[in-house]
């Protein structure tokens, strides 16, 4: 039986995983404008590199933490 403090840290797992789904719709439709617009493109390129850059580190986050079940 899983106790509070696990469930606790499985929902914060949970919640950094939806977070990281989400940047990468995000992305997605960054990189959809870029195809449409060359000043999209060009006021995006940061914000797109900064997004991929902050799912690398969920990713590090995600692998390296236990999730109880």
């Amino acid at each position: 039986m899983a106790t509070n403090s696990e469930k606790n840290h499985n929902k914060h797992l949970d919640m950094l995983q939806d977070y990281k789904i989400h940047l990468i719709k995000y992305i997605e439709e960054l990189e959809k404008m870029d195809k449409t617009s060359e000043f999209a493109k060009k006021w995006n390129e940061t914000t797109i590199k900064e997004r991929k850059q902050e799912i690398q580190v969920i990713d590090k986050i995600l692998k390296n933490l236990i999730r109880f079940t």
